[in-house]
């Protein structure tokens, strides 16, 4: 039978074992500062389709992208700890800010998509990840 050794790096054990009980804590900070840099980028895309190619008027009310925002840190029933960037709902008018979120990423009828939430996604993951990095380094230092 083959055995396997590995072994973590001493400066990262290091960091694992001065977290302690303050781990659940310091997740929620980690995972709120990516969930921030996403938001970000997700607000600028938004901004930068509203009312773009269109044969009328822009009638935006600013209400959709004033809605967005970032969840509090949860756990979910496999114990993994998520932020979510998403819109809060209902609208003032009653409609759903997902289902027009969803109307301009994917389009419908007569109204092309304007995708937002793809590039987002694929453009902030690096610095999502960077930025994660870096609060997690500040919080183990600060302990």
């Amino acid at each position: 039978m083959a055995k396997v050794d590995v072994r973590m790096p001493e400066d990262f054990l290091l960091k694992i074992s001065k977290l302690g009980n303050k781990t659940d804590e310091i997740i929620a900070k980690v995972l709120e500062s990516g969930g921030e840099v996403v938001e970000a980028k997700v607000k600028s895309n938004l901004q930068g389709v509203i009312g773009s190619g269109t044969k009328e008027k822009n009638r935006s009310t600013g209400e959709l992208v004033a809605s967005l925002g970032v969840s509090p840190t949860k756990m979910d029933r496999s114990g993994n700890f998520n932020v979510k960037v998403g819109f809060k709902e209902p609208r003032k008018d009653g409609a759903s800010n997902a289902k027009i979120a969803n109307i301009i990423e994917y389009g419908k009828s007569g109204q092309p998509p304007k995708p937002f939430l793809k590039p987002a996604k694929r453009t902030s993951r690096k610095p999502c990840i960077e930025a994660m990095k870096q609060r997690f380094d500040e919080e183990v230092d600060k302990i």
